[in-house]
């Protein structure tokens, strides 16, 4: 297994990858186009995701591709960033052929990055900066596109959290590639492959870490957190991504692919798919390499759980929130 960039990866494929931000605001969207489409599925864990148009992601859905993911901030203001995805890609002639025009296809998926700088959402203009940039292959990690206003460790509110970011990673095994990019946004911390914290809630003495599921368990009715009735907002975080892949898979597979992927979410963060998460995790194929499903979704996992980790090593300290890395 070979370590390979997710840029690399996108121009042996063609797709195309990019972000664009508002580090002021605190906010931001990261895009990935596909040109001649993608069969695409969606894993939807969280208890409060902000989304569009999943349902043409649904097996039984007649729509055999998508054109693009949205990966934004803004919670569901975010989500009119699409439009201009979708400005965009008509103006490029790629969407779905119809009588009258081409319709591009684009799903999305939001997180709760509100407040943390001046509270301008991402729009249309920002979605198709995105678009631009993508052509211009203009893509980097941390606190940039949909990570720039992401943090975690957010249980006992914005005092304690720490700054996360957008993280990608992608292995080629053989022919084979997979890749991912995650913007972490969680509620839980971030854990190393030992089990220890990498990122998360810090003690009150800011000297270490609280521990989230620690705080849960043993502090139960004594702490207010987003759980308590002491307490708001408790659907303010999401962790959000896309696993792209070379292998030839149709929308069925990808479902499957989508869900194995989404342990490496499980695997990484802790406490996670909880009410006040939004977790959802795309998987999208862009190429014709045969390739066994269960293998491909293991990989999957395992570049999702590179991709968190360097979501938080690649960020930097922002709008008061410090990061791992200073």
């Amino acid at each position: 297994m070979n370590e390979i960039t997710l840029m690399e990866m996108a121009q042996a494929s063609q797709f195309r990858l990019g972000n664009a931000q508002n580090r002021e605001a605190g906010t931001g969207c990261t895009v990935l186009i596909f040109p001649k489409s993608a069969p695409c599925a969606v894993d939807v864990r969280g208890g409060g995701p902000a989304s569009r148009e999943s349902e043409l992601l649904n097996p039984m859905a007649a729509a055999s591709g998508i054109h693009a993911i949205l990966l934004s901030g803004g919670s569901a203001f975010g989500l009119n960033a699409s439009t201009g995805v979708m400005q965009y890609l008509e103006e490029k002639g790629i969407g779905f052929e119809t009588r009258v025009c081409k319709v591009p296809l684009v799903v999305e998926s939001c997180i709760y990055d509100l407040g943390c700088g001046d509270n301008v959402r991402p729009d249309a203009a920002m979605g198709y900066q995105a678009c631009v940039s993508a052509e211009m292959n203009v893509f980097r990690e941390g606190c940039y596109g949909a990570g720039t206003g992401a943090t975690v460790g957010k249980l006992c509110g914005p005092d304690y959290m720490m700054k996360s970011g957008l993280g990608a990673y992608a292995v080629q095994v053989g022919e084979l590639q997979v890749g991912a990019v995650v913007a972490v946004n969680a509620v839980g911390d971030v854990l190393k492959k030992d089990g220890t914290i990498l990122a998360g809630m810090r003690s009150r003495d800011g000297q270490g870490f609280a521990d989230t599921r620690r705080v849960m368990l043993e502090e139960y009715g004594k702490t207010p957190t987003l759980f308590s009735q002491r307490a708001v907002g408790t659907t303010t975080n999401t962790t959000i991504g896309a696993v792209i892949t070379n292998g030839k898979f149709n929308k069925a597979q990808l479902k499957k692919i989508a869900a194995l992927g989404s342990n490496g979410i499980v695997r990484t963060i802790r406490p996670v798919n909880t009410t006040a998460d939004g977790d959802s995790l795309y998987a999208a194929s862009v190429g014709n390499v045969s390739a066994e499903l269960s293998l491909t979704g293991t990989i999957a996992a395992y570049v999702v759980e590179k991709a968190i980790r360097r979501a938080v090593t690649q960020a930097e300290s922002l709008y008061g929130v410090p990061a791992v890395n200073g």
